[in-house]
């Protein structure tokens, strides 16, 4: 009988059945961002590339506020590598959930998929995980990700300029979705928002901070408000934290 690692086909359909939901969450907020690219300037090729090169949503949506301000290749740089580099952690988590001898190109094409959502289903799955399953959920939650934008940058083309101001709103009504039913849920992640807020407000009016273009500004308050936010709620102290532990020493 065969390993469940090694049977191709039923991993394969395994990760099209759980990236199917991430591809529905994907193709709205994809859409927000063609609108936006769009409204910057960029075509809709460009768009779409951008999100099938990247697949970073707030990293695309942060580029874009880079490219609309004119910002400098140093400025896109310093933005992607602070908002990204949470994935570095992520790929190293899942390392240790690959088999050594997987060849080389199938890890790339596994890091290339690192997101948010599809690190949360490949973590949590059972034993180790099988190229399959990760080629499955990569392929419909980027396939979702890519067409929401081609849609949503086609759109920008063809509606009315104030139908698009309008959908533009989703852009904000996206991250309020995101930042609210968590906030409610966990006390630090609303003040961390909060104290988020306060910094930018700070940086966008205050005399002499005013006057930093937009990508620095970015990096700026990213930094600090991670800095701040590590320092004053320690990973180590919360629940979260101690159950990734106990799933790990089972995996163990």
């Amino acid at each position: 009988m065969r390993s469940n690692l090694f049977d191709t086909e039923k991993n394969f359909r395994e990760g099209i059945i759980s990236g199917i939901p991430i591809a529905l969450g994907y193709l709205a907020v994809s859409f927000a961002f063609g609108i936006q690219a769009v409204k910057a300037g960029l075509s809709v090729f460009q768009a779409t590339l951008i999100s099938l090169s990247n697949v970073t949503s707030a990293g695309q949506f942060a580029g874009i506020s880079v490219i609309a301000a004119a910002g400098s290749y140093l400025e896109m740089a310093g933005v992607q590598l602070v908002i990204n580099l949470r994935y570095m952690l992520m790929s190293a988590a899942l390392s240790q959930k690959i088999e050594p001898g997987l060849p080389t190109y199938k890890r790339l094409g596994i890091a290339f998929g690192v997101t948010d959502e599809i690190f949360g289903v490949s973590i949590t799955r059972p034993g180790m995980l099988a190229p399959a399953f990760s080629a499955g959920v990569i392929l419909i939650s980027v396939s979702g990700w890519v067409f929401g934008t081609f849609l949503g940058a086609f759109s920008g083309e063809i509606l009315p300029a104030r139908l698009i101001s309008a959908l533009g709103v989703a852009l904000y009504g996206m991250f309020i979705a995101i930042v609210v039913p968590p906030s409610r849920e966990d006390k630090n992640i609303a003040i961390a928002a909060l104290l988020a807020v306060a910094v930018s407000t700070v940086f966008t009016y205050a005399p002499a901070l005013k006057d930093i273009s937009s990508g620095t500004r970015i990096i700026i308050v990213t930094v600090m408000v991670s800095v701040i936010a590590a320092l004053l709620f320690p990973a180590a102290d919360r629940p979260e934290e101690k159950v990734l532990k106990e799933k790990g020493a089972e995996n163990d």
